[in-house]
């Protein structure tokens, strides 16, 4: 049981919007598919739905082809980020319509929407219309009209997108659980890794309309196979830097040399990326091999209870990022420290030759 996209390619007036594509989802395992805008991830969840067809490959559902099959065939829904409900019926009868559409009985209607409404606290809402609704509620509804059905594949393109915040932060949680009790196929796509990684399971990075890795979110997170997969999984992106690896010793390209231990000794001469995810340059420092770039701020970006420090080092620009709100001006003088212990490295074709023990 599950879905299996089989050399998948979609081509829109000469443009590749699809290229390539082998994937097997399985039944009740839930899939994330992490890419930025226009990496393709609505291409292949409308491929996948049947609201859209492959230039070629096929598309087979529970061992049938269903290439060309519609969407109204299939036992799918999907959800999309600008959530869509029928303004003039109530909240209730937004979500019973696929029911209604499918023909099932009066009492089944009821037990589901109530059921579906009781997930996503809609309860008390059930008698209102739309436009009483606050944002957050109206996406609820358009989740719950999705859950109600029941279906084999459950399609979640960006849902939180357009919401404050705290309701993503409160949606996130409840859909943790709402997946976890689903046996269909789950699939949820997003532009920022933090959710990924919040979301857990399976992961599809994209770029470009190519799957770049696959795995368990964990895994792939932890070893990302190319320097594109590293950059795609971190937010703020990951930094870079060029070095040269001989006698022993890393020279990063940014005038700083140390001698190579623990994951790093490992290293034969030649030359490299060293990537240092922005999470782990410290304010303090944390051993007496840590490296210390004096530095001055270039800009402070806060983010929630979050702080993206952009900071620079023989004119190069590098970011950092501090939990808490963090207050400083762009010409503040800043020292940062760095593990070894904490560096990816890369190969000049920019795969992955060697990653920390833990992140």
């Amino acid at each position: 049981m599950g879905l299996e996209l089989v050399n998948v390619n979609k081509t829109v007036a000469g443009e590749v919007h699809l290229a390539d594509v082998d994937l097997t989802l399985d039944s009740g395992s839930r899939y994330v598919i992490l890419g930025r805008t226009l990496a393709g991830k609505t291409s292949l969840m409308r491929i996948m739905a049947g609201l859209d067809r492959p230039s070629s490959g096929k598309v087979v559902a529970d061992g049938e082809d269903v290439t060309g099959v519609s969407v109204r065939k299939r036992s799918v829904a999907m959800v999309y980020q600008q959530f869509i409900n029928y303004p003039s019926l109530k909240i209730y009868d937004n979500i019973a319509s696929p029911l209604k559409i499918a023909g099932a009985s009066k009492p089944e209607i009821d037990r589901r929407v109530r059921e579906a409404s009781a997930m996503l606290h809609l309860d008390d809402m059930l008698d209102r219309l739309p436009a009483e609704l606050s944002g957050g509620q109206q996406q609820r509804c358009a989740i719950a009209r999705a859950l109600v059905k029941d279906v084999n594949l459950l399609l979640l393109d960006e849902p939180l997108v357009n919401l404050d915040y705290k309701l993503r932060e409160e949606l996130r949680d409840e859909l943790q659980i709402i997946f976890s009790q689903r046996q269909s196929v789950v699939v949820y796509s997003t532009t920022e890794p933090t959710e990924a990684l919040m979301l857990g399971g399976h992961i599809v990075v994209m770029d470009k309309g190519r799957i770049l890795q696959t795995g368990t979110t964990s895994e792939v997170y932890l070893k990302p196979a190319t320097m594109k997969v590293a950059e795609v999984f971190s937010d703020p992106p990951i930094n870079f830097i060029r070095a040269d690896v001989a006698d022993n010793r890393a020279h990063l390209r940014i005038g700083l040399d140390f001698p190579l231990s623990g994951h790093l000794s490992e290293l034969q001469p030649g030359t490299y990326q060293f990537g240092i995810r922005p999470h782990h340059f410290n304010l303090d420092r944390q051993t007496p091999e840590d490296i210390c770039i004096e530095s001055m701020v270039e800009l402070s970006e806060i983010n929630g209870s979050e702080t993206f420090l952009h900071f620079h080092y023989r004119n190069r620009s590098l970011v950092a990022h501090e939990q808490g709100v963090r207050s400083r001006k762009a010409g503040d003088s800043v020292t940062m420290y760095v593990r070894p212990c904490d560096f990816y490295v890369f190969n000049e074709e920019g795969n992955l030759v060697l990653h920390p023990e833990r992140d």
